[in-house]
């Protein structure tokens, strides 16, 4: 959760494509359904590993090891973003439409692709988590402390319940 250390520290590269890593995959697939969201990066679950995944349009859950987003599009959208370790709600965000990502899978073999709209979306907010860079540091000041201000408060920034759960990040 937000003011955990390990949210902003940069996780390291994995170097073991083993059962250990398979596993854990899993179990944050298992963990991102449960709260429920639609992306979840190692770091949140405490593990400092370049591991993220996501699961978007009711399709197979995705997971990219020691990801790298090659190319971005110049054309951006601001969009609302929740995020599973700030709970308080939901902020502005402005991301590429467009990515080119490359990465591993689970067992080390080369991936490679371009996402766009919510897919690019989760991708980039999963991979600023492997940065350690949250919502809060990419969003306005003014939402910025909002989002902060209702965590003391214990409340819920204006709009926010309106938003499906599933749709957190």
């Amino acid at each position: 959760m937000l003011g955990d250390p390990v949210l902003r520290e940069r996780a390291r590269e994995v170097d073991e494509f083993d059962r250990a890593l398979r596993k854990l995959a899993k179990r944050m697939v298992r963990v991102m359904r449960d709260a429920p969201g639609i992306g979840l990066a190692a770091p949140q679950v405490g593990v400092l590993q370049r591991l993220l995944v996501y699961e978007v349009d009711e399709g197979e859950p995705q997971a990219l090891v020691n990801p790298e987003i090659v190319a971005v599009s110049e054309e951006t959208e601001v969009g609302e973003e929740g995020c599973l370790s700030v709970p308080q709600g939901r902020v502005p965000v402005e991301r590429a439409l467009r990515i080119t990502v490359r990465a591993r899978d689970v067992y080390g073999e080369p991936v490679e692709f371009e996402a766009e709209d919510l897919e690019a979306r989760v991708i980039q907010h999963e991979y600023d988590h492997l940065d350690g860079v949250l919502i809060v540091d990419r969003t306005t000041r003014e939402a910025r402390a909002a989002l902060l201000r209702a965590g003391r408060d214990g409340a819920v920034p204006a709009g926010a319940a309106d938003v499906p759960a599933g749709a957190e990040l």
